[in-house]
C-alpha cells in the first residue's frame, strides 16, 4: 500500500510503499488484547502488602479466660475478626508478569500498526527534525491537527526534535526499538518517519 509522506510544516514530500505484512493486516481485538494486557501486567509493580496476625502490633496475651464468659473462645486481639487484627489470606508481593511468545509479541505490533493504518490513524513524515524550539514545533503540531500523537523514529531520536517536544502536552516520542502495542494504540495519531518505517520492517520481517 502506498501512502503520502509529508514534512512538518505539512508540504508534501512524495510517496511511500509500505509492506503489507505490517500495515495491511486485518486488526484482530482478540491479539491486540492479549499483547497489551501482557505489557499492563509486566508494568504492574505487586508491591501490595497487608499485616498479617504475626505482624500486627496488639499483645498476644489471651484476652479472657477460655470458660465460662458466654463469649467465643479466643487467644489475643490479633485475630482477623477483631477490628485491626491481622488480615487472613491478604495480598503479598508478587510478580503479576507471564510470559508471551516473541512472535506473538511481533504478531501484535503488526495488527497495532495495521489496526492505524485501517483507521486512516497513521501519518508518515519525511524526518523528525526541529530546531530545538518548543514553540516552532508547537505550532506545527498544532497546523497539522495533531492532539494525542506517538512519534516514532528510528533507530536513534533526533536529539532536536526531543528537545523541542518535552513539554508538548500529548507528544510523545519513541524509537524503533521501543515502538510497542499499548503506547500505539493509546494515542489518536501514529506518526511515523521514513527511517522509522524501515527500522520497523527490518525489525517485523
Amino acid at each position: 500500500m502506498k501512502l503520502d509522506v509529508i514534512k512538518l510544516d505539512g508540504a508534501k514530500a512524495g510517496e511511500v510503499e509500505l509492506s503489507e505484512d505490517l500495515f495491511g493486516l486485518e486488526p484482530r481485538a482478540d491479539i491486540l488484547h492479549r499483547v497489551v494486557r501482557w505489557q499492563r501486567n509486566n508494568a504492574q509493580a505487586g508491591t501490595h502488602k497487608v499485616l498479617t496476625r504475626s505482624e500486627t502490633s496488639y499483645s498476644t496475651k489471651k484476652i479472657y479466660r477460655q470458660k465460662g464468659t458466654g463469649g467465643a473462645r479466643h487467644g489475643d486481639r490479633n485475630a482477623p475478626i477483631f477490628r485491626k487484627g491481622g488480615i487472613y489470606k491478604g495480598p503479598t508481593p508478587r510478580s503479576h508478569g507471564h510470559d508471551l511468545p516473541k512472535k506473538f509479541r511481533k504478531l501484535g505490533l503488526r495488527h497495532a500498526l495495521s489496526a492505524k493504518a485501517k483507521a486512516g490513524e497513521l501519518v508518515i513524515i519525511e524526518d523528525a527534525a526541529a530546531e530545538g524550539k518548543t514553540a516552532a514545533l508547537a505550532k506545527q503540531v498544532k497546523n497539522l491537527g495533531w492532539k494525542r500523537a506517538l512519534v516514532i523514529d528510528g533507530a536513534a531520536v533526533n536529539e532536536n526534535f526531543l528537545k523541542a517536544s518535552r513539554n508538548i502536552d500529548g507528544l510523545d516520542i519513541l524509537p524503533t526499538m521501543g515502538a510497542n502495542v499499548y503506547d500505539i494504540l493509546k494515542r489518536d495519531t501514529l506518526v511515523i518517519t521514513k527511517s522509522g518505517v524501515e527500522a520497523l520492517e527490518a525489525r517485523l520481517k
